[in-house]
Formats: structure tokens, sequence, C-alpha cells
């Protein structure tokens, strides 16, 4: 009975944007999108898929970060002329990626996002400061009217990102935090009042960033995040005694 339940696995369940890189997947795969092909334009793959335009965006973003996808603003986004079994196991790992490694999302995000803030405050313009106070705002207006602010917490991040002037490091933020912060606001891992103490952090990490100190941008980031990197040094911790007693 025991192995038998050792060998039971849980239920995986895709998130839209798994499903859109799984379909363009098969769709390489098959020979139907061909390496040089250009993809259908935003609109009518999300008429074909049936999905907002936010998750189209989303897949293509994860699958240009990882060179399967390359986009010219002019003429539309392109499959890259890899090979069809790299295709196949990159984008395997991508799916993969998603689901099981969130402790490693956070540590990386943690890391990320530290180093971005003191970007931030050394490079920000007046028009990044413009577009900060503005999703600080709106964020903060939705959580005092009990709406749902994920997205304005996540374009709060993504304009510290766009405000480091480093388009690398602005990528890696894209591809990791829209994803992070969906799953610790949808799954409660903070609790209830995370929206409200994040408003408190998001202020701190403006102001830093206003007066360009570096120091306290990094450390104000630094405690907007701390639960959460708590939350993900407990779970390594966890994962490695499990790794230990079945040495």
């Amino acid at each position: 009975m025991k192995s038998l339940i050792e060998n039971i696995t849980a239920i995986q369940v895709e998130s839209p944007v798994d499903k859109i890189i799984g379909q363009l997947k098969q769709l390489i795969i098959s020979g139907q999108l061909k390496p040089g092909d250009r993809l259908p334009a935003e609109r009518v793959l999300s008429e074909r898929f049936g999905l907002g335009r936010s998750y189209i965006r989303e897949a293509i973003l994860k699958l240009e970060f990882y060179g399967l996808l390359k986009t010219n603003p002019q003429s539309g986004t392109y499959v890259a002329g890899l090979s069809i079994n790299v295709i196949d196991n990159i984008i395997s790992d991508i799916i993969k990626f998603n689901k099981d490694d969130f402790n490693a999302l956070i540590e990386a995000r943690y890391h990320l996002e530290l180093n971005a803030v003191k970007l931030a405050a050394e490079r920000r313009t007046e028009e990044d400061l413009e577009s900060l106070k503005r999703a600080l705002e709106d964020h903060e207006k939705k959580v005092r009217s009990g709406q749902d602010a994920t997205e304005d917490d996540m374009i709060f991040h993504i304009k510290i990102a766009k405000a480091t002037k480093n388009s690398v490091l602005e990528t890696m933020i894209l591809f990791i935090v829209p994803d992070l912060i969906k799953n610790i606001v949808e799954s409660k891992i903070c609790g209830y009042d995370r929206a409200k103490e994040a408003i408190e952090g998001h202020k701190a990490i403006y102001e830093a960033i206003r007066t360009r100190d570096v120091t306290k941008a990094e450390e104000a980031m630094a405690g907007h995040l701390d639960e959460i990197w708590q939350i993900s040094k407990a779970g390594f911790a966890t994962q490695n005694i499990i790794n230990e007693t079945q040495v």
C-alpha cells in the first residue's frame, strides 16, 4: 500500500500561459510553425485562444526571454532559428520551471529587485518618478476600496525595473515578478493584510528613489520583500532536510 501511495502524484493544473506555450510548442513541433515564421498578431491569438491579450503577451515574453521567439517592433514576432529538438526541450523546461521552483523564483526576485532598486535610485528620470507615483497611487486606491490590486502591485515593481535603464535586468524582472505576485496574492502566502502592508513599503521605496538615496532604496526594498524572503528560506531549509533524509 505504501508503494502505491508513493506512486500517486498531485494533479498539475496548467495556467492559461502554460496552455498557450504548450499549444505554440505543438504548432512548432508539428511543423505548422517553422523557424523564421511570423506569429499571428496578439489580437488574433487572443481571439483564437479565447484568452485576454495580457496572457498572450506574458507567454510571448517568456518565450522571448529564452530566445525561442524574436520580436521586431516594425514587423512582428518570429520563431527563432533553433532546432525542433532544442525548442521542444526548452519549452518543456519553461512549463516545469513555472510549477516546481517557487522558492528559487522568490530568491531570484529578491536579489534582482535589490539590485534594480539601487540602479533605479541612481538613474531614474522625472518621467520614471511620475510613472512610479501613478502606479503607487493606483495600487493604494484599489487596496483602500477593497478591490483586487494585484496588477497595480506588479506595475509598480515593473516601473522600478524600467527606471534601471538596464534592458536585461528589466526583462528578467518582467519574466519573474508577475507569476510570483499572482501566486503570492492568490495563495494568501503572506496573509490577508499583505496588500495594505505593501502600501507603506511602496511609499518608502518611492521616496528613496525620489531622493536618489541608494542605501535607503535597498533597505526599503529588503524590508518590503522580507516576509516572502523568510518564507523562501524556510522552504529551502525544509527541502534540504527532506533531501538529507532520503540519502
